[in-house]
């Protein structure tokens, strides 16, 4: 008769058999290891424990050329961003109906918990006293305040049914730049840049301009890679001066002896990421050293515009004060994409107030400001992109935050509104000429064609030649995307 096996009791000094007395308490006891293998295998196979992020040797995961799930129709974008709110119905949505009716109250103001909330803010309803005509062969209407992009709306697709979750500033900004409404998450340049990489490596794939007057509420996280690797971030690049602060070498440094620090930099710090190669920052880190000092040489080139034709500099503005600074931004944008540049973002508005689109106070004296600075610029740069045959590689976008109310505020002003506003896209693989979505006769709310900020982004990816729902990066237990569960891309913007 064989004997009982021994198991491990407290005090006994047995050690605990590794399987039991039949085949069927063998693979009962070690039942949950061969279904762990099996499961490992099938979630890896299934992309669950994310991509392998930490570069090899003298690589950046940011630099490698990325994989498009179909064929892109752009391979750049630039997104202009016009920070603080514009307002929809005083530049590209006309509404008679709201003119009509100047001065008077708001019907169903309480049916709106946004408008309940903010009524004892609100006036009545304002009319704009700029007036609109038509423009191109498709017969778009635009405001006074934009005389120069209105010859470019042929080229353009007008989103006038876009809308948005929030109508505070830092919020807004975020959910425009990043998908969502909370800090900790990677930006729309971030994933763009994840998704394809870089086109040339002495240069960053992702750049960021903001205003002369100061950057956007919230910052960086704006332009965040969020809880991606560090590389994948936008980098700040100045139009002026220096384009990246501390770039130049120390005085009295040769670049042989920059050179041989950095190899040894990168050498100590290889050796310590390889005791813990999930430590993506570090390889980061060794990576952006080495991406600036080859910055060194290309970036000051690629922000001198000195050879730039005096016709050139004349078509976006260079030569008026009041143009020079943000068309000097865009004319660096079209430098960039020519350099293989990714994704840039050129901000105009800074700081708070009246130094952005934030019109509050006064809607008349605050828009014609920025549309007097940004408006010759803009068309400057879809013109210049379209005469060297850019343009069709290249996706221009226009958006701010949100938009703004019908009512007045403060006598004279706007209040901020995520109801409804306009949007609009240009360029890479964009059929212009069309006006796509409405507002209701008020300009507030979008009633027809909505489109979502998720349905924006979802667009701009598949323009790149990236699926929304497949681009995704594992964090937190789960794949995360840029338009989590939601978002459709516009069919009817394509070409």
């Amino acid at each position: 008769m064989r004997s009982e096996p021994q198991r491990f009791q407290p005090g006994n000094g047995l050690r605990l058999t590794p399987c039991g007395r039949t085949r069927r308490e063998f693979l009962w006891e070690a039942g949950g290891g061969f279904a762990g293998t099996a499961l490992t295998f099938l979630l890896a196979q299934d992309g669950f424990f994310g991509k392998t992020l930490h570069a090899a040797p003298g690589k950046s995961p940011a630099l490698d050329h990325g994989a498009p799930h179909f064929p892109p129709q752009a391979r750049a974008c630039i997104f202009l961003f016009m920070y603080g709110g514009p307002s929809q119905m005083d530049l590209w949505d006309p509404k008679p109906e709201l003119n009509k009716r100047d001065g008077q109250p708001m019907p169903n103001l309480n049916a709106d918990p946004l408008l309940k909330l903010r009524k004892n803010r609100l006036g009545g309803l304002m009319g704009t006293p700029f007036s609109f005509r038509k423009w191109g062969e498709s017969g778009i209407e635009v405001s006074e305040l934009f005389p120069h992009q209105a010859e470019c709306v042929d080229e353009m697709a007008v989103f006038r049914g876009t809308y948005a979750d929030s109508f505070a500033h830092g919020s807004g900004l975020l959910q425009m730049n990043t998908g969502f409404l909370r800090q900790g998450h990677p930006s729309l340049g971030s994933w763009v840049t994840y998704g394809l990489g870089s086109e040339n490596r002495n240069l960053p794939a992702y750049v960021v301009m903001v205003d002369h007057r100061g950057g956007p509420i919230s910052g960086p996280p704006n332009w965040s890679s969020g809880f991606m690797p560090a590389s994948y971030q936008g980098t700040q690049l100045r139009s002026e001066g220096d384009p990246i602060l501390f770039l130049k070498p120390q005085e009295g440094v040769t670049p042989a002896q920059q050179s041989h620090q950095l190899r040894l930099l990168s050498r100590l710090n290889r050796m310590r990421g390889s005791a813990g190669p999930e430590n993506s920052e570090l390889m980061a880190r060794i990576a952006s050293y080495e991406l600036a000092f080859r910055m060194q040489q290309s970036a000051p080139e690629a922000v001198d515009l000195a050879r730039e034709s005096k016709a050139t500099r004349r078509l976006y503005g260079l030569e008026d004060p009041e143009t020079e600074k943000f068309g000097r931004k865009c004319l660096i944008a079209r430098r960039l994409v020519e350099r293989g540049v990714r994704f840039i973002q050129v901000y105009s508005g800074g700081g708070h107030g009246d130094d952005t689109w934030d019109a509050h106070g006064n809607v008349v004296k605050n828009h014609t400001l920025h549309c007097r600075q940004t408006d010759l610029p803009i068309a400057g740069l879809l013109k210049d992109l379209k005469s060297r045959g850019l343009l069709e590689s290249t996706l221009v976008v226009w958006a701010g935050e949100f938009g703004r109310t019908p009512t007045s505020q403060r006598g004279k002003g706007r209040d901020h509104s995520p109801r409804g506003f306009t949007t609009w896209m240009a360029g890479g693989g964009i059929r212009g000429g069309q006006v796509i979505g409405a507002t209701d006769d008020f300009g507030y709310e979008a009633v027809e064609d909505k489109v979502h900020v998720h349905d924006l982004h979802a667009t701009i990816l598949h323009l790149m030649g990236l699926d929304h729902e497949l681009l995704t990066y594992f964090h937190g237990g789960r794949e995360m995307s840029l338009t989590d569960v939601h978002g459709q891309v516009i069919r009817k913007a394509l070409a």
